[in-house]
């Protein structure tokens, strides 16, 4: 069986729409949806059991020697979280539990780590770098860094390991099921509200002469491309390691709004607005993943354009009600 924590949430129901297309039900979805309509990214997938998040790490042992993959997803992904205990629980020994089941039963591995282990990207945004040089600018990218350095030691030292253990660095993801994720949900669904409410957009002033107003940059990815890489990695089970997973190529905020615009069949109105002052001199005004890692591995999918990503999503989802993937 294969369990996918976070399984209800944004990017985990879209993998376990993914793994429904393989052709896999015998999925256990792990999650912590209480009073959230997280259970609605269920509704049209094929499962298992859901356990919630707090319940099962008393049941792992109830799954030992059954289980080819866990594909773990299950985080607190707010940049805003402000209690790094709860951070360093839920984000990193949580996360610790998992590899060490897997490496003891044999099975593989696959975790999200983040772009936000970046930090201002002052060592640029490669997979290949020292994770030691790596400063985060927020509790949550740090929790996520000090998995990947926990790894790091963990693989050195010549310790039990999962026989394929994968890290993603995810960039900033957008797409279907996203719809519950509140304010951290994607600038393309926000976009497409405000949007659809006022018919016009307003976006971030710059504060540096080398960026136009809105033409700050950042890598936008479809949650489909993450799948198809996830499935990819599946495919390859001799493949481990830490890898990007963005586009390679940087967008601007702008080209982000016309492109929602033009989804919608809407000619484009766009405003520019003051930043917040406690976020200017934290702003990151630029992100692109490096890719050739994950190329180099073998991954020669092509992905979404920004303009592709949109319109599917826009076109197929948003517009549609929010229709679940």
């Amino acid at each position: 069986m294969i369990i996918v924590t976070g399984g209800a949430g944004f990017i985990g129901s879209c993998i376990v729409r993914m793994l429904n297309d393989m052709g896999r039900d015998d999925i256990i979805i792990v999650d912590h949806i209480a009073e959230s309509d997280k259970w609605m990214n269920l509704r049209n997938k094929n499962f298992m059991a859901y356990v919630p998040r707090d319940a099962f790490l008393s049941r792992l042992p109830e799954f030992a020697g059954n289980v080819s993959h866990v594909i773990h997803m299950g985080a607190c992904s707010a940049t805003t979280e402000r209690n790094f205990d709860f951070l360093y629980r839920n984000n990193l020994e949580y996360t610790k539990m998992l590899w060490k089941f897997c490496a003891d039963n044999g099975s593989c591995f696959f975790y999200a780590s983040s772009a936000a282990t970046y930090g201002d990207g002052a060592h640029g945004f490669d997979d290949r770098t020292d994770l030691k040089k790596l400063r985060p600018l927020n509790g949550y990218g740090y929790s996520k860094q000090l998995f990947d350095l926990w790894v790091e030691r963990e693989l050195a030292t010549g310790a039990k390991a999962p026989p394929q253990h994968v890290g993603f660095k995810f960039f900033n993801v957008y797409g279907p099921n996203e719809y519950y994720k509140g304010t951290m949900a994607s600038v393309v669904f926000h976009t497409f509200h405000e949007v659809q409410k006022t018919g016009k957009k307003g976006l971030f002033k710059s504060y540096r002469p080398d960026y136009a107003d809105g033409g700050q940059m950042r890598d936008f990815i479809y949650v489909k491309d993450i799948c198809n890489a996830m499935r990819f990695m599946i495919d390859n089970p001799a493949i481990s390691g830490l890898f990007n997973l963005g586009t390679g190529k940087a967008r601007t905020f702008r080209d982000l709004a016309v492109a929602t615009f033009d989804a919608m069949g809407i000619a484009p109105a766009i405003t520019y607005m003051e930043m917040p002052a406690e976020l200017r001199d934290k702003y990151q005004y630029y992100t692109q993943a490096e890719m050739d890692k994950l190329r180099g591995a073998g991954y020669v999918e092509d992905f979404y354009s920004l303009e592709e990503g949109i319109r599917d999503y826009v076109q197929h989802y948003l517009m549609k009600g929010q229709r679940n993937y």
